[in-house]
């Protein structure tokens, strides 16, 4: 009885519970997934339907459809039938960032841009300065900018107050697979903008660093490389998407508040008579 109990609330929270929001799209799913670093075309395809996600990132640095240059790379996307993301990767000004938008816009047809800046070649971290500038002039010209950010929140407030209902900080530097450096940062920008879709993008190595997101109130999880270069990232696709519904749903549930004394589980007053029995 307690188990079809607790099935049934557990039923009652997965329907109750809000989709997922990119600028008014609605999600079933919270994890976005890449397409580069697989081993094969096929691979990537099969890990990308494990993983249930709607949304697949992808950038016209790497494929240019217009000009037939991994067309079946193309066509295979294409086949898939989800939301495509296109980002700026590897731009480094505010022009270039804004050119690559344009023209991902015009082959991908969509208004979605994840903007990227890379401020410096070392840790590839975004330039705070030239990120808000692009985002600002994206907006104007009737995007829906999804800014790659780092934890700093005074950036996620300079771009939520231009205008952006996502934003996408890191959890540590892309590639790195070091989880969340600063859970007090990511922390800060959840409980400053309960209202914005916050995405944790780049440096999510594990299954558990995107549970321990998603506990926090974190909405949705993107990742590629954790999936892509694993031994079987079919597999661990599904491993991540277990670990981010199994994080979401404790987050709804709400943790438990930690405490610096122990207590016991079962209190000794009012014991039932059985625990007074002396054997």
């Amino acid at each position: 009885m307690i188990a079809l109990k607790s099935l049934a609330r557990f039923r009652e929270v997965e329907v109750t519970d809000c989709k997922l929001n990119i600028y008014g799209t609605e999600l079933d799913s919270r994890l976005l997934i890449g397409s580069a670093l697989y081993p094969s075309p096929q691979i990537m395809r099969d890990s990308i339907q494990a993983s249930n996600s709607q949304v697949v990132t992808l950038s016209l640095s790497r494929q240019n459809p217009q000009a037939n240059g991994g067309s079946d790379f193309w066509q295979m996307i294409q086949s898939l039938g989800l939301h495509l993301l296109p980002n700026t990767a590897g731009c480094h000004s505010s022009q270039e960032a804004i050119n690559m938008a344009q023209m991902s816009r015009e082959l991908f047809q969509t208004d979605w841009i994840k903007l990227e800046l890379v401020g410096d070649d070392y840790n590839l971290q975004p330039d705070p300065i030239e990120l808000v500038k692009t985002t600002e002039a994206l907006l104007k010209d009737g995007f829906k900018v999804l800014p790659y950010c780092t934890d700093d929140l005074v950036i996620a407030r300079h771009l939520v107050e231009l205008g952006c209902k996502v934003i996408m900080p890191w959890g540590s530097p892309i590639g790195t697979g070091k989880g969340l450096l600063n859970p007090y940062a990511l922390q800060a920008i959840r409980d400053r903008f309960p209202e914005v879709t916050l995405i944790v993008d780049s440096g999510i190595g594990k299954p558990s660093h995107a549970l321990q997101a998603m506990e926090m109130g974190v909405d949705a999880i993107l990742l590629n490389t954790a999936v892509a270069k694993s031994h079987n990232p079919v597999m661990m696709a599904q491993a991540f998407a277990q670990s981010i519904q199994a994080g979401r749903l404790a987050y709804q549930a709400g943790l438990m508040t930690e405490q610096h004394q122990a207590n016991p589980s079962t209190p000794t007053l009012d014991q039932p008579f059985w625990h007074q029995v002396n054997y």
